[in-house]
């Protein structure tokens, strides 16, 4: 492996790792600081949910002011009870111009009527080397 395919992995170490400080943080600012403002957020409708074609996108591309309006809403509606994740696998392509990285989440919310959400199962974040960054 290559010093630039290991800085690549480095690169997409300190992204995961941010994204989990924004989280445990309650950061809207740290957390939009990880995506791009071409990024579209797919998500499965519950964490059974393992087929894209049940898959949706709520919040759609990136918009700076809707995405700050909605984590904001988010992190004063609930309380982190538990943020557990654990990186499996970072690949990078050969060319070094797109990655993927395998994580599992255990991320559990409860709001103060005791509503929860719970964030649980395995997720594949891809990046994408761009001449902005």
């Amino acid at each position: 492996m290559s010093t630039l395919s290991l800085n690549c992995e480095s690169e997409i170490h300190e992204i995961i790792n941010r994204e989990t400080s924004a989280w445990n943080q309650k950061s809207v600012a740290l957390l939009l600081s990880v995506f791009h403002s071409d990024m579209v957020w797919v998500w499965p409708t519950d964490s059974q949910k393992h087929d894209p074609l049940t898959w949706t996108s709520h919040l759609g591309k990136f918009d700076q002011e809707r995405w700050t309006t909605v984590y904001n809403n988010w992190f004063s509606t609930f309380e982190l009870v538990r943020n557990d994740r654990k990186t499996l696998k970072i690949f990078v392509a050969k060319q070094e111009d797109g990655a993927f990285a395998v994580v599992d989440v255990d991320t559990l919310w409860r709001s103060e009527s005791g509503e929860e959400s719970h964030w649980f199962g395995r997720t594949c974040k891809t990046y994408t080397k761009t001449s902005d960054g």
